[in-house]
């Protein structure tokens, strides 16, 4: 580690202990953020971490609908955001103007349904929704929707069409998809399975059906660790998901080897989003106390029905 790097960890570290901020990173972050992370998660468990912060400001390692999310659930805890410019092309799929009137058009028609919402959503979506999922606790949230309505799933389609297949439950899929997931390739899976025949390749349910359908296990990135946990031999792990999940799992379980499934254009595939923010990024805001996530009108409704979904 060069001194720069360790000058600048231990600037961050006096000044959250100065500014009283917690910092929670997802799991896509770089290997340095989350390293530096008071807690690190998923979706859900951030959500749930961040309902449990004792401090007086969070500081969120992640996209915008994260540290969005974490305001929505702690009104008086100060949120920041490192970069607010740290966007989710799946929240961009679903203006939430755009959902309003196709759940018109669908009342108008005459159809009974509940909006199941993905937490890759902004605040004005979520409102707009029944219920809000992350791929933790889908399944378990789909299976809750009474049977006598449809589902409308927003806004990732091909989560949607897992979790249609898991369940059994009919939906009406919004045309999102996440830009990271949706450009793997499975001719280049299938020539990393072939060069590593005894490999385990592990999913997130983001991916499209062809990369699923090639995986031996499907899930999360929580429901990930906890999977490969369970192997006690050295094993081969092909990893379809955005890759600084390799480093988690790598410094979990240092005794496997992990190897990112190549995409279209890329050997490996990070989120550019993510990787707006840096540890420049979350001292500077620690310092100037900004970018602030601020609560807007549409939080209180949003905050309905994340808290009955997700706490």
């Amino acid at each position: 580690m060069t001194t720069l790097l360790t000058d600048l960890r231990e600037e961050i570290l006096e000044l959250k202990r100065a500014k009283d901020a917690t910092i929670l990173a997802h799991y896509y972050q770089e290997g340095e953020i989350q390293e530096l992370a008071d807690f690190v998660g998923d979706s859900l468990n951030l959500s749930r971490a961040a309902t449990k912060v004792t401090t007086s400001t969070i500081v969120f390692c992640g996209v915008h609908f994260m540290a969005e999310t974490a305001k929505i659930l702690n009104r008086s805890k100060r949120v920041l955001l490192p970069d607010l410019k740290a966007g989710c092309s799946l929240a961009e799929a679903a203006p939430p103007e755009k959902l309003a009137r196709y759940q018109e058009m669908l009342r108008i028609d005459g159809r009974k349904f509940q909006t199941v919402t993905y937490i890759n959503s902004t605040a004005g979506v979520k409102a707009l929704s029944d219920w809000i999922v992350t791929s933790g606790n889908a399944e378990q949230i789909i299976r809750r929707v009474p049977e006598e309505y449809e589902i409308l799933f927003v806004p990732d389609r091909h989560l949607g069409q897992y979790l249609s297949e898991l369940t059994g439950r009919k939906m009406i899929l919004w045309d999102g998809a996440c830009i990271v997931h949706e450009i793997f390739s499975v001719g280049d899976l299938l020539a990393l399975k072939r060069k590593l025949p005894h490999s385990i390749t592990i999913a997130h349910p983001e991916c499209p059906a062809n990369i699923r359908e090639h995986s031996e296990f499907v899930g999360g990135t929580e429901a990930m660790v906890r999977f490969v946990g369970q192997h006690t031999t050295p094993t081969d792990f092909l990893v379809a998901t955005e890759a600084n999940m390799m480093w988690r799992l790598q410094t979990l379980y240092p005794q496997h080897r992990f190897h990112p499934v190549p995409g279209i254009t890329c050997a490996c595939n990070k989120c550019p989003h993510m990787g707006l923010n840096t540890l420049e990024k979350v001292r500077d805001c620690l310092i100037r106390g900004e970018p602030e996530i601020h609560w807007q009108p549409e939080f209180e409704r949003a905050k309905e029905v994340l808290e009955r979904s997700l706490l």
